[in-house]
């Protein structure tokens, strides 16, 4: 065995093996092996500084890093343990302090200790101390309340990475300077993000790198390039395993569920979101996979999963929830889950909560993913007030407007087709003078900007609409309702057969002369069924005439099932030939008014909507916003 000479040495090795690959190359495991050597080799040696400089390496270059129970409290225990061992009033007890004080705020969604231990560590003069005070304390403070103040900490650990000489924090200043920019919405943050970029070009450092690929990600899902987008999410995950970083379990999740969001396609992720929400390497003051699963299973009509996850969310008091990095983005899925499962009580919570950052965008994590602007979930907070009370869908209405200005500043489409969509909803069912034509514009624009995203987004939530037997059956992606048939649910198929078209109401009074293709705008007087569509109505009748005869005679199931259908079309195909038709054949018509029209279809359209929403409240939504009632009709989905 060597003697303490080489000890010494060893441990030396150890340490300076670790300080490289944490501070220069940002090579987390590297640097945990290298540390946990060194905290080993000076236990043996009893060199009481090396062990504290080892379980500072440990503690790594963000805080919680250890987020097992057993990590984080073997990772304590080291540093308390130094401690112990050192002059407190030597700056290595300093860094000590600071790491243990930084470690606990965050587990506890505080910032008093950190806080405290900054302005020691701004006494103390030391520059090392001072600059992971920095950089730790900005790490606890990242919910919207503190950005101010977190701004001024990323520009002073930049000033101070120039004393320290170390590379790692002149680059966490330059990324925290970027998160806080993106989370302002500052439209300068770009900039950040370029001299970000520069500085990794000339030499990469892999922790920093993840969290820039994270932001690309971000950004993609903004400038709605969702394909691209997912594709960035596989490297972005793949760094995040390169870098060591324990977020790269769940980051890619989060941006996925950003992007699924956004197609409509958030049911998708269910049977990830149940497991995620229980793995331990989620924050301990991050709460938006509960949030996200919230959302999913509305949608895919869980409603006690859904319910229980809000429940989960709330506790207490919705008040209680960390204002951490992902707090906008969960305080986003639990309106929107609201909404879906039409719990008042919480939205309004929600609202209250929410309002005094409405100026800013719902960006989660460290920039990772973004939702667009707070006025967005403000304004679906107060559409669902609005089931109760009428007033609030003027004050929606303001949030949507908002909303959408704002996501337009933020060139994020996706949330600007998003937006639009519910400020369609909002205009329709306040039903003010002047709200008809607005709605009519905001669905235009809102098919036009998910239609000039491309086929990951324009249409993926269209409906269908079939007949079975004498039902009709509504699907909406994975999901479908089978309701009886009615006048409403006649119209609404129409509708739903000819998305983004315009059918006049006194044509879809005509009923089944509008699915034989008759579009006509004629004002005068209007036949419920014309020549051309009761001659193929008759002619179909003689087609399952034909039917009917030949298998009457036939026995195995499956005849008897195609004797049954047809029999049913017959039957119904009789009802409507005798409800469009008078004494002797002739036709029946509506008398020339246009209004009378309008307020027939309109009455029966929202009759139908409310059978649907009592059916399966997913599909009654869509409907909802996406189906558009006046003198003309239309079907728009986004």
């Amino acid at each position: 065995m060597g003697g303490p000479g080489q000890a010494a040495s060893q441990v030396a090795g150890a340490l300076a093996a670790g300080e490289r690959a944490l501070h220069t190359d940002g090579d987390l495991p590297a640097s945990r092996a290298s540390f946990e050597r060194a905290y080993r080799l000076a236990e043996q040696a009893g060199q009481a500084e090396s062990m504290a400089m080892a379980a500072l390496g440990l503690a790594g270059l963000w805080v919680s890093e250890r987020r097992t129970v057993t990590g984080a409290v073997m990772l304590e225990e080291r540093l308390a343990h130094a401690h112990a061992m050192l002059d407190p009033a030597s700056p290595l007890a300093l860094r000590l302090r600071i790491r243990l004080a930084a470690e606990a705020d965050y587990r506890d969604g505080g910032r008093d200790r950190i806080l405290a231990m900054l302005a020691e560590a701004r006494a103390a003069g030391d520059a090392t101390a001072l600059a992971e005070a920095l950089s730790m304390a900005h790490h606890c403070l990242l919910g919207p309340d503190d950005l101010t103040l977190r701004r001024d900490l990323a520009v002073e650990l930049v000033k101070v990475s120039f004393r320290t000489r170390r590379r790692s924090d002149q680059l966490m200043g330059l990324l925290w300077q970027t998160v806080d920019s993106y989370a302002a919405g500052d439209p300068h943050a770009g900039r950040h993000l370029g001299e970000l970029r520069d500085q990794l070009g000339s030499q990469d450092h892999a922790a920093v790198g993840f969290v820039v690929s994270a932001m690309e990600v971000m950004l993609a899902i903004r400038a709605g390039q969702l394909d691209e987008a997912e594709s960035l999410v596989t490297i972005c995950a793949k760094n995040g395993l390169t870098a060591g970083d324990i977020d790269s379990e769940w980051w890619p999740g989060a941006q996925l569920v950003t992007i699924r969001w956004y197609q409509g396609r958030l049911s998708e992720l269910l049977p990830m979101l149940r497991e995620r929400i229980h793995s331990p390497a989620l924050s301990a003051v991050d709460n938006s996979p509960v949030a996200a699963l919230a959302v999913a299973a509305a949608h895919s009509g869980d409603r006690r999963t859904a319910a229980s996850c809000l429940a989960m969310l709330r506790g207490r008091d919705l008040a209680g929830l960390p204002r951490s990095s992902s707090w906008l983005v969960t305080m986003n899925g639990i309106v929107e889950a609201a909404h879906l499962l039409g719990e008042t009580s919480l939205a309004a919570r929600a609202y209250e909560l929410l309002l005094p950052y409405a100026h800013l965008p719902m960006v989660g994590g460290l920039g990772i993913t973004c939702f667009g602007s707070v006025h967005h979930a403000l304004g679906v907070a107060s559409l669902t007030l609005g089931r109760l009370d009428p007033r609030q869908l003027g004050r929606a209405i303001d949030h949507g407007r908002a909303a959408v200005e704002h996501n337009l500043a933020l060139a994020h489409w996706p949330a600007v087709a998003s937006s639009r969509g519910r400020l369609a909803e909002m205009y329709q069912l306040r039903g003010q003078q002047g709200d008809a034509e607005a709605a009519e514009r905001e669905r235009r624009a809102a098919a036009s900007e998910a239609a000039a995203l491309g086929p990951a987004l324009a249409g993926s939530g269209a409906a269908k609409c079939e007949r079975v037997g004498r039902n009709w059956r509504i699907t909406l992606r994975d999901r479908s309702v089978l309701l009886p048939d009615s006048v409403g649910m006649l119209h609404l198929a129409v509708l739903v057969a000819s998305p983004r078209e315009d059918i006049a109401a006194v044509d879809l009074v005509a009923g089944l002369a509008a699915l034989a293709g008759a579009t006509s705008r004629r004002r005068t007087a209007q036949p419920v069924l014309d020549d051309e569509a009761i001659g193929k109505y008759r002619g179909r009748l003689r087609q399952l005439d034909a039917e009917i005869d030949g298998l009457e005679s036939g026995e195995s199931a499956a005849d008897l099932a195609q004797l049954a259908r047809a029999r049913t079309d017959r039957e119904w195909l009789l009802a409507q030939l005798a409800s469009a038709t008078g004494l002797h054949g002739r036709r029946r018509a509506f008398p020339d008014e246009a209004e009378r029209a309008r307020v027939s279809v309109g009455k029966a359209i929202r009759r139908a909507l409310a059978r649907i929403n009592e059916a399966d409240a997913v599909i009654g939504s869509h409907l909802s916003q996406s189906v558009h009632t006046g003198i003309s009709c239309s079907y728009w989905p986004t």
